[in-house]
């Protein structure tokens, strides 16, 4: 899934705003002034197509992730869990270790 500004495709193809999108266990629709990106993993995003992004995972997921949205276990102390398994000590080098080419 891209999105740019007012745009947003799939693979791709174009989804048309406003127009909700499914298949093969994703989903595109537009709360409001927002664009939403939901898949049958069991994680939704959200962006209001400017700054803000919210992740949201099923609560079967907790304990379960890892990467720049944590591990999901409401323990801060492994928050900033970098690819190697060890703790980064402040937030720009936790985001510096995820990046990717």
């Amino acid at each position: 899934v891209v999105a740019e500004g007012w745009n947003v495709s799939v693979n791709g193809a174009a989804v048309p705003e406003g127009r909700p999108y499914l298949h093969k266990g994703l989903g595109v629709t537009w709360p409001g002034d927002w664009v939403a990106v939901a898949s049958s993993l069991g994680v939704r995003v959200a962006w209001d197509r400017h700054l803000a992004v919210t992740v949201t995972a099923e609560p079967e997921l907790r304990g379960g992730t890892w990467g720049l949205c944590g591990t999901y276990t409401d323990d801060p102390a492994d928050d900033f869990v970098r690819p190697d398994g060890d703790i980064a000590a402040f937030g720009a080098a936790f985001g510096n270790a995820w990046k990717v080419p």
